[in-house]
């Protein structure tokens, strides 16, 4: 039986910033220790800084290598896709929590799972210039939360660089480490998730479409408990 509580690392997903995860942390435990980090590939900098989805693997990577001990990554979207290239091999690491993510293997990337056609809301008016620009949060991320949530959500976040999105993985970490996959029911194209649910060792549903986080937080940290819960009596 561990005797140390795992420390949870929170990734966030393309576009948005680190701040997203503030009404789920307040669910959360008062003890846990729930720590953030800014992807570098939709950081608050001019969008010709902005990194790529290896430098998100390596931010990961360096978020969990500061933990002495266990460690539980929850990720989101395309943070899945970093999650999974950084964290290969990472002995500390117990368990990853993919929400709505998209859990690639080995050679795939954001592009690729789409069958390389780039959706319309990602925004290509700044392609040539290295960055998409989401248009359509309210449809794709936001469309059960209410109004004024929806929208201040939105005008949250922020460009995310091409590189990110077409870049691909050179290893998965999902193949060796534990793996749980939160599926949203209510997602858009919903079956476009089934391969990443088979990836997961276990699947927990919830009643959303793709951002639980600040649409269900109270449900999503129950469910984030139980994984809790697992890697505490490991």
């Amino acid at each position: 039986m561990s005797e140390r509580k795992p420390v949870m690392v929170l990734v966030h997903g393309a576009w948005h910033r680190k701040e997203m995860w503030r009404k789920l942390i307040a669910q959360l435990p008062d003890d846990l220790d729930v720590r953030t980090l800014q992807l570098p590939s939709s950081a608050p900098v001019p969008p010709s800084q902005l990194g790529d989805l290896y430098d998100d693997a390596r931010t990961i990577r360096a978020a969990t290598d500061a933990v002495d001990g266990p460690v539980i990554v929850v990720c989101h979207s395309y943070g899945a896709a970093p999650t999974n290239q950084g964290l290969a091999g990472a002995q500390n690491v117990r368990r990853i929590v993919s929400i709505t993510g998209f859990q690639l293997d080995v050679g795939d990337s954001m592009t690729s799972s789409l069958g390389f056609q780039i959706p319309y809301f990602w925004g290509t008016d700044h392609y040539a210039e290295g960055y998409f620009e989401m248009t359509d949060p309210l449809t794709i991320f936001y469309p059960d939360l209410d109004p004024v949530d929806a929208k201040s959500a939105a005008d949250a976040l922020g460009p995310q660089s091409v590189a990110s999105l077409e870049q691909t993985l050179t290893q998965a970490a999902w193949r060796t480490i534990d793996t749980t996959y939160i599926h949203g029911t209510e997602q858009a194209a919903i079956e476009m998730f089934d391969p990443y649910l088979r990836r997961a060792r276990r699947v927990r549903t919830i009643d959303t479409a793709h951002s639980p986080f600040l649409n269900r937080p109270r449900e999503l940290a129950e469910l984030l408990r139980q994984d809790l819960a697992d890697v505490s009596q490991s």
